[in-house]
């Protein structure tokens, strides 16, 4: 299998600072390798062997040490945004992609398998496949219900809300591309909510495994830890 993944590398990882006012967010090391090489590994030994890089900050950067994917087994290539396009909006600067393709956020940590999901989305025919987790948020208050007049009608101690999240990791139909207005900010917000509004079914795939991003300085260190404990599983399945 020969398959093409894009990965969105371009952010500035501002809620990353420090750490990220040298490096960009996607050359962060994560034990002995940057994030993006992880996800790169990951992708090549999972067939995916065509992948795109959606660069802006600091893209020189990354462009030095990726070059051309070789090291790798990949063939890499670059899309260089001149303007901020957000998640979305980069995939118009792309004209080869095929009829599917594997879309990444660039600082995802998972042990999800990226062929499984393309496999997924292929049988299901969809147009837009989100990859999810499941998380758990407790609130650290008595909740208090309360009708219009001001009367209290239940109450629930530290009550939990269990929903799910994006994470990042996407498998996407070329046809959603005539939805991406070019040359604008458009983000993966901006699209769900349009597909939503003209009707068109989004596939959710929830991944009950181990997920991880590094968007802050907490997560960083967490998912640090986690790789030496999960390198096996995150470098080694297919």
């Amino acid at each position: 299998m020969s398959e093409r993944a894009v990965i969105l590398a371009g952010g500035k990882g501002t809620r990353l600072r420090p750490y990220t006012v040298v490096l960009p967010k996607p050359l962060m090391p994560i034990g002995e390798y940057p994030i993006l090489e992880v996800l790169v590994r990951q992708l090549v030994a999972q067939g995916f062997d065509r992948i795109t890089l959606a660069v802006s900050h600091q893209a020189n950067l990354i462009r030095a040490f990726f070059g051309d994917g070789a090291a790798w087994g990949a063939r890499i290539d670059y899309a260089l945004e001149t303007q901020p396009l957000s998640t979305i909006g980069p995939l118009r600067l792309i004209r080869d992609l095929p009829e599917h393709f594997l879309l990444l956020n660039g600082d995802v940590l998972t042990d999800r398998s990226f062929a499984a999901l393309f496999a997924e989305h292929a049988r299901a025919q969809a147009l837009f496949t989100v990859s999810a987790a499941r998380r758990t948020h407790t609130i650290d208050y008595g909740v208090l219900e309360v009708d219009g007049s001001g009367t209290l009608t239940g109450f629930r101690e530290k009550p939990t809300v269990d929903y799910l999240v994006s994470m990042g990791v996407y498998a996407v139909s070329r046809a959603v591309l005539d939805l991406v207005p070019p040359d604008v900010a458009y983000g993966f917000d901006h699209l769900m909510t349009d597909l939503l509004h003209a009707g068109r079914p989004v596939h959710v795939s929830v991944y009950d495994g181990y997920w991880m991003d590094i968007g802050r300085p907490d997560d960083y260190v967490q998912a640090i830890e986690d790789f030496e404990q999960r390198k096996e599983r995150l470098l080694g399945h297919a």
